[in-house]
């Protein structure tokens, strides 16, 4: 293999669709890992375990997508390196995303116990759940280095436009879990660590896989001295990056938290109801991510190469591709969204209260579709400190309009939530003018 040649000139429809096809196809194939996995712990049928791997299951959801940060900065940095033509900048990038996820891994594993106590104490499950879920947590928790250091090695590819090795790589990763799964809990009855254990196995297996493919298209060689791979300014680069990345993520989890919890104050049957919704708008996601990762491999190397026309097609293309996605997928929820509310439940009652709140999951797509698409802009341009303090605005929006709504009850709820999503992407789109500028003098 050879180091990822420059991608075709200029930027173009099909190459934009060359990076946001094979990531859709990513996420949409992700979430059967997580279906699978809960049909065969529920075959032992003790509620018990389901519910401790169930827990267990959003704690690392959670964590992996607060340590997100790794994939997004590396795709940047490695995409910036590729348009300037600088070789050894695109190994060190690695390089220096590996340290920095096996560090990150370590400190984990090490605190292994304490998170656990803090975790589910905090999260008030029965004795008989928080058991299951701890023992699931200590045996999964050996995975974080593999599964941090998978991030550092997808973001990389992503970043030299190598999206379908990507896909390759995380279905394969997903097919060995589900398989691993079934053997491990119904085949050798190890029950929820068979479960955890599989993972742990499926993410030491996919890094593995990674490495060697990154081995083979950086020639079999790393002809690169320590002295560069830890050069201090492009190493404090990185870490800013991700710190500013991190924090970005941590107010958008804040934010789904807060809908979720204030959604479970109104009873049961509201949070069921929003929950259905939730994976309505969970899909759409799964579309305007795949030009958000576009947008990140293309910005990023046209910030490498200087090409401030093709930064500007790039950006044109993926709010224009995120609208055209978005705008169906808004009409297709409102038509059919009825259907799949039946689909997804049977309860009278949860049925009643999606509907009624169905409108603004339909609108949720086509309010989001800037804040997606710049997201994918400023995480490739690296305009991270600023992605950072606007996300904290929009944070800031959400919580007003939803202060100020909360007699409305759980229709106020998801009006800030829409406001939340069109804060974040007008923000975006008044500071993108003058970041351009600066980026391009």
């Amino acid at each position: 293999m050879d180091l990822a040649p420059p991608p075709p000139h200029p930027v173009t429809h099909a190459r934009l669709f060359a990076i946001a096809a094979p990531a859709i196809a990513a996420n949409i194939t992700t979430p059967l890992m997580g279906i699978v996995g809960t049909a065969v712990i529920g075959r032992l049928g003790e509620a018990h375990l389901l519910g401790g791997v169930a827990m267990s299951a959003v704690v690392f959801d959670l964590a992996f997508w607060l340590f997100g940060f790794l994939r997004m900065g590396t795709v940047a940095l490695t995409a910036q390196a590729l348009g300037a033509g600088d070789h050894g900048e695109e190994r060190a990038v690695l390089a220096r995303a590996l340290i920095i996820a096996l560090v990150i891994g370590v400190a984990v594993v090490a605190l292994q116990r304490p998170l656990a106590q803090l975790v589910y104490g905090l999260m008030g499950g029965s004795p008989a759940v928080t058991a299951a879920a701890s023992t699931y947590f200590l045996v999964r928790i050996w995975s974080t280095p593999c599964a941090l250091g998978n991030y550092a090695v997808l973001g990389w590819l992503i970043g030299l436009a190598r999206v379908r090795i990507v896909v390759q790589l995380q279905i394969a990763i997903n097919t060995l879990t589900i398989a691993l799964t079934a053997l491990l809990v119904l085949g050798l009855d190890l029950g929820v660590a068979g479960a955890a254990l599989a993972a742990v196995i499926a993410e030491a297996a996919g890094l593995g896989a990674g490495l060697v493919i990154a081995w083979r298209l950086i020639g079999s060689r790393f002809d690169l001295g320590g002295r560069h791979v830890l050069d201090r300014a492009r190493l404090m680069r990185m870490l800013a990056v991700n710190r500013d990345i991190l924090i970005r993520t941590a107010a958008l989890i804040a934010a789904f938290f807060f809908f979720t919890a204030t959604g479970a104050r109104a009873g049961d049957v509201t949070l069921a109801g929003n929950a259905v919704l939730n994976n309505l708008m969970m899909f759409a996601s799964f579309f305007l991510d795949g030009f958000a990762t576009a947008a990140e491999q293309l910005c990023g190397y046209a910030v490498g190469a200087r090409n401030r026309t093709d930064f500007e097609r790039a950006v044109r293309l993926a709010v224009g591709w995120g609208f055209g996605f978005a705008l169906p997928l808004s009409l297709g929820f409102l038509v059919g969204g009825t259907v799949l509310i039946d689909l997804m439940t049977t309860s009278p009652q949860v049925r009643e209260t999606a509907r009624q709140f169905l409108l603004f999951a339909a609108l949720a797509p086509t309010a989001g579709v800037l804040a997606y698409a710049f997201d994918g802009v400023y995480v490739g341009a690296t305009w991270s400190p600023d992605m950072r303090n606007l996300m904290l605005a929009a944070l800031a929006c959400y919580l007003i309009a939803w202060w100020v709504l909360q007699s409305a009850g759980n229709a106020g709820l998801w009006t800030a939530l829409l406001v939340f999503h069109i804060a974040r992407g007008l923000f975006q789109a008044a500071r993108y003018p003058a970041l351009v500028r600066a980026t391009f003098p």
